[in-house]
């Protein structure tokens, strides 16, 4: 009897409820310094293993696409549309911001929420996302933690939390409306998942101490999380660092897939305590393996992240072609999976 494929949204769907997708569901991540470098390494990897999540178009009502700008990763300073000021050293990559947009508190009134993000044509990401096969993401990303930096400088922002003023927590207030606005109205379409970054990790413990993050930002995430059920979409959640000590809490929140740096946390260790509790949502390691590691050391590790984390379902082969990676090993990443979802060995 003939059985259709799934569709790359089955797979994805079928994996974050860990239900024996037909295979692993990928993902390429290529940011602007690989584009640049690399161009038809990148093309000749999408085509031969293309990927089964892609993220909502951005088109305001008069038809302009307001995805990044080229200028976001140019040399040179860039302006987002907070109003906050990036100073970018090199190209290819996001800059820093040293000027604060709240330099004092007297400061607070200056924050305007950019209300052009939630003008957009919600028409045409209905249409994008009914045509689609794929599974696709929101193109908003949540970040209450990493928009107080940029608006306060990440020095400043610390010794705020260190000290808690009560402007500290009407700034939060503010940024954290807007943010439930932004969720609401993207749930409100018919896209498959609502996504959060913040990057919380060091290479070995949190920023802030566990205690703080549950006090403070957690309540945050929850209330993201819980417009997502109430609209029936997934929760997708990006963090670099070590988090071990917070998986838990996203886990009991509600969020179905966490994009991390299982590397710095230990794959094996990860496993014992999360495998089939959330779906892992890549990656291998880029610090070390994707640029000077060998393409034998990266297929050795998916085979480990595949025998540690997969549990019919719980892991996507997402992978970041950034700075310093080889082309030849983010390659071997998807070859590797796909051997292995063939019943292959190495």
């Amino acid at each position: 009897m003939y059985q259709r494929s799934m569709t790359s949204r089955e797979l994805v769907q079928r994996t974050l409820e860990f239900r024996k997708p037909a295979r692993v569901p990928r993902e390429l991540w290529s940011l602007p310094w690989a584009e640049e470098h690399y161009p038809r390494e990148i093309a000749r990897i999408s085509e031969l293993y293309p990927d089964d999540i892609v993220k909502a178009p951005r088109f305001s009502r008069d038809g302009r696409d307001l995805s990044d700008p080229p200028e976001r990763h140019a040399k040179g300073i860039y302006i987002d549309e907070w109003g906050c000021v990036f100073e970018n050293a090199q190209s290819g990559i996001i800059g820093q911001v040293h000027r604060p947009l709240i330099r004092t508190w007297d400061d607070l009134d200056k924050l305007q929420p950019p209300e052009s993000t939630l003008d957009l044509d919600w028409k045409a990401v209905d249409e994008f996302c009914r045509t689609q096969d794929h599974f696709v993401l929101s193109a908003a990303w949540l970040r209450p933690f990493e928009r107080l930096q940029f608006l306060r400088t990440t020095e400043s922002l610390m010794m705020d939390l260190a000290d808690q003023p009560a402007a500290l927590f009407e700034l939060l207030r503010r940024v954290h409306r807007f943010y439930l606005r932004e969720a609401e109205a993207w749930a409100r379409t018919g896209v498959d998942a609502l996504t959060i970054m913040d990057d919380w990790g060091g290479q070995r413990s949190l920023l802030i101490s566990p205690a703080l993050w549950r006090q403070v930002f957690k309540p945050l995430y929850q209330d993201y999380a819980a417009i997502a059920r109430r609209y029936n979409k997934f929760v997708f959640f990006h963090s670099d660092g070590y988090i071990t000590d917070i998986i838990p809490d996203l886990i009991e929140i509600g969020v179905n897939s966490l994009n991390a740096q299982i590397f710095c946390m230990g794959v094996e260790n990860l496993g014992r305590k999360f495998r089939g509790r959330i779906t892992f949502w890549g990656e291998i390691d880029r610090q070390y393996l994707l640029s000077k590691g060998s393409p034998d050391e990266v297929a050795r590790a998916v085979q480990d992240v595949r025998r540690q984390l997969y549990a019919d379902g719980g892991v996507i082969a997402q992978c970041e072609f950034g700075a310093g990676a080889r082309p030849e090993n983010v390659e071997t990443v998807f070859r590797t999976w796909s051997l292995l979802d063939q019943g292959g060995k190495l």
